[in-house]
């Protein structure tokens, strides 16, 4: 039940006058526990406390009053209760700090400075470095107009290693002292803050300030960082009648900004306004050139090269839109960008490019890109756009140097897949080249296969397929042309046609096998078989182990001569001509190479889709590589190849199911080596196991192992599969 404060207050009162101390203290307790905000009564209990002798209890009781009536804003009545804490313990720290923080709101500074000087004392006392440091920085607070000691404070949180705080403390007293026209002592704060961070842009403007007030123009310039400050100065030294050094002023913001237009534009009219064209060129801004291709040409240069890009490309599109004949010029400053910003120079050369697509000029539109690539090597969009232009233009010989090119960079780049498709293309089509054979063999190794050199001799000596050429191993120049575009070869073609039929019935040597030199008849290649090689010729500077093969006599299954093919051994074309019925059966060959063309036509459509998909993948199109590789898998002799290419572009795009997909479908075609049927289990097996099908991943390695016997890390592969299905 309640407690009767009067009745109990009256107890209290007597309990103290009959002399027993503890039993009035109890009852105060009881009324300061009913009434916990009655202050009075608490502090009639700190009193008896006190005389009562128990020191600690009123010290406690005195400082719950006074924090208490601190937070609640009554300073003066709390500053009265921390002073009876003092009289009994005069070192007591916390309420030493929280009297001069109370004195010093008051404006009572020296009453503050007394009680803060006694808590350093006490704390150098006992040794608190620290503690002592906090109080002096207390003591340098307490009066904003005491420069000097805010000084000692800032020094003091240097000491405590603050020195951020060091910082704002001098910035704010320098801004204090500039502002009531102190100039020097505001300039010596602001050095002693430069000190402690001689990068802080708030120091320099604040210098700049003070050392503008002051007149002092050069030390300002000095302190200058940004175009408004260089423009002020400017203007005062203007006005001051010193013209030169206020355009030397603007020159060094220009500098240090070259990207303010409005600033460039100032200079260029100005240079201008002076007869000094060429020291405003350094300045031109779109806005100044006006309408001038020339000087927007420069305009557009100086965007390009800084963080305006987007700005000069625009400007280059507009002059190409206005006149198209300069692209030319267009090409040639992207060239030059290009030297320090490669990116926003191709893209240049590129609008340069289909502005000469755009009149037809393949040829032009692809000189312009051959020499950013010349100087911009492994450039790969820029090339993958040759190769592009090159297909829609006809232009194969600047297409297989590009493509070259192109795997180059693949190879660099580390896109060994992009790089092989390539590399294998050139190979097939000129596997003479030796540099092709090379780039061939650097992307097997960066794409780690086993065995490159033998996968080179497999491919060349027509024991395998190219999976990057016509995959039915044999196909001439003729098989691509319909019966009526069959060139008329010339004589000395004819010549050698001869001598190869002439000996066409002799014994076999096993000696390799040469090319005959390629011909060319207007603009027809007039080409033979790409089985046809030497390899001992073509692979004479690689280390490959391959075991000689055996030549025997190549018959084609539709013609009753092979002529892709002549022997070491052939005698002079005048040897043993058949002069008598050369003529006819020439025209007999001919005749019935036209007829072979002619029921090719089905099969023609499955082989361009494939070339045509390679060529799409050159440039990059994966999506309409893909389509057409999918239209040139229906033909049997192509499922296997075309299919696992497929499944290999899934796999770059992480799409591992369609991935799995087609990997399965190539399972289902014959496979024209062992090598490549091993070699497309072990993929099968991995991306099976990348998909989660252990089981199934486990059963294609134990069938691959079967075949192969020790295969890679098949064997380890193995072990793990097992592991995880007994675990599971």
């Amino acid at each position: 039940m309640p407690i009767d404060r009067a009745a109990t207050l009256r107890n209290a009162e007597k309990l103290i006058r009959q002399g027993k101390l503890p039993d009035a203290i109890a009852e105060y307790v009881r009324l300061v526990e009913d009434q916990p905000g009655d202050w009075n009564l608490a502090n009639s209990l700190g009193d008896l406390y006190a005389r009562a002798g128990q020191v600690d209890k009123a010290i406690a009781q005195y400082g719950q009053i006074a924090d208490s009536l601190n937070d609640e804003g009554s300073g003066a009545k709390a500053a009265a209760v921390y002073k009876k804490i003092l009289k009994l313990k005069p070192d007591h720290e916390h309420t030493l700090v929280q009297v001069s923080e109370i004195l010093g709101g008051q404006g009572r500074y020296a009453d503050a400075r007394f009680h803060l000087h006694t808590l350093i004392e006490l704390r150098k006392s006992r040794g608190d470095t620290r503690g002592a440091l906090q109080a002096k920085i207390r003591l340098g607070s307490l009066d904003p107009e005491d420069y000097e000691g805010r000084l000692t404070a800032a020094s003091a949180r240097i000491e405590l290693g603050d020195k951020g705080g060091a910082l704002s403390d001098l910035k704010e007293i320098a801004g204090e002292l500039a502002d009531k026209g102190r100039q020097p002592e505001a300039i010596e704060v602001l050095r002693e803050a430069a000190k402690l961070h001689p990068d802080d842009d708030e120091i320099r403007e604040k210098l700049l300030d003070v050392y503008f007030a002051a007149g002092d123009y050069a030390r300002a310039r000095e302190c200058a960082t940004t175009v408004e400050q260089f423009r002020m100065l400017a203007a005062a030294l203007e006005a001051a009648g010193n013209t030169d050094e206020a355009l030397d002023t603007l020159r060094e913001a220009a500098g240090l900004h070259p990207l303010d237009t409005e600033l460039s534009a100032q200079l260029a009219r100005t240079f201008i306004a002076r007869g000094d064209l060429a020291t405003a060129a350094a300045y031109l801004t779109a806005e100044t050139a006006g309408d001038d291709p020339a000087l927007l040409l420069t305009v557009a240069d100086i965007q390009l090269r800084g963080d305006k890009f987007e700005e000069g490309l625009t400007l280059v599109r507009r002059l190409l839109t206005a006149d198209p004949s300069r692209r030319e010029q267009i090409a040639m400053l992207g060239w030059n960008v290009a030297e320090k910003a490669p990116e926003a120079g191709f893209l240049v050369v590129e609008l340069a490019a289909d502005a000469a697509v755009a009149d037809v000029d393949w040829a032009g539109a692809a000189a312009v890109l051959q020499e950013f690539v010349t100087r911009v090597p492994n450039h790969i969009p820029a090339l993958m756009r040759l190769v592009e232009i090159c297909v829609d233009g006809g232009l194969e010989s600047t297409m297989y140097s590009a493509q070259a090119q192109l795997a180059d960079a693949y190879i660099e780049a580390g896109a060994a897949t992009e790089a092989r498709f390539i590399a294998e293309d050139l190979v097939a089509r000129e596997p003479w080249e030796k540099s092709n054979i090379e780039r061939f063999r650097r992307t097997l190794v960066l794409l780690g296969e086993p065995d490159p050199d033998g996968l080179i001799a497999s491919r060349l000596s027509g024991e395998s397929p190219f999976t990057s050429t016509d995959m039915s191993g044999g196909g001439s120049l003729f098989d691509e042309l319909p019966p009526e575009e069959i060139p008329e070869p010339d004589p000395a073609v004819i010549e050698e046609l001869l001598a190869a039929a002439a000996i066409a019935d002799e014994p076999v040597r096993k000696a390799p096998l040469k090319p005959i030199p390629r011909r060319v008849s207007e603009d027809h290649h007039f080409a033979m078989s790409a089985n046809a090689i030497d390899l001992d010729s073509i692979l004479g500077d690689f280390d490959l182990q391959a075991p000689a093969m055996p030549v025997a006599p190549v018959r084609s299954a539709d013609a009753e001569e092979d002529l892709s093919v002549v022997l070491d051994d052939i005698r002079p074309s005048g040897a043993a001509a058949r002069p008598a019925s050369a003529d006819t059966d020439l025209d007999g060959v001919f005749g019935n190479m036209r007829e072979q063309a002619s029921k090719r036509s089905g099969l023609d459509d499955a082989e361009k889709e494939y070339k045509r998909g390679l060529a799409l993948r050159a440039a990059g199109d994966i999506d309409g590589c893909i389509q057409a590789l999918e239209k040139a898998s229906r033909a049997p002799k192509l499922r296997f190849g075309t299919s696992r290419l497929i499944a290999r572009l899934y796999r770059d795009r992480d799409m591992l199911p369609q991935s799995l997909q087609w990997l399965e479908r190539a399972t289902q075609a014959t496979a024209p080596t062992s090598d490549e049927s091993h070699q497309l289990l072990y993929e099968l097996a991995e991306t099976l196991e990348k998909v989660g099908e252990g089981a199934r991943a486990l059963a294609v390695c134990m069938e691959l192992q079967s075949e192969a016997g020790t295969y890679r890390d098949v064997g380890e592969r193995i072990d793990r599969l097992t592991k995880v299905q007994a675990g599971s």
